[in-house]
């Protein structure tokens, strides 16, 4: 699985990133998105959120 094109965001439009994300912070999909729509794409505040 590829890594993502730029590591400080998380675009929810590439499937490969999608996967890598989902993979890497235990998430399903669907989490992945709600977090992304209550903090934004940035990794840093997604992890924060999810606290991994």
């Amino acid at each position: 699985m590829p890594a993502p094109n730029d590591s400080g965001r998380i675009n929810l439009r590439q499937r490969y990133e999608v996967e890598y994300w989902t993979k890497e912070l235990d998430l399903t999909d669907s989490q992945l998105a709600d977090i992304i729509e209550i903090v934004g794409d940035s990794v840093d505040a997604v992890r924060a959120r999810v606290g991994r």
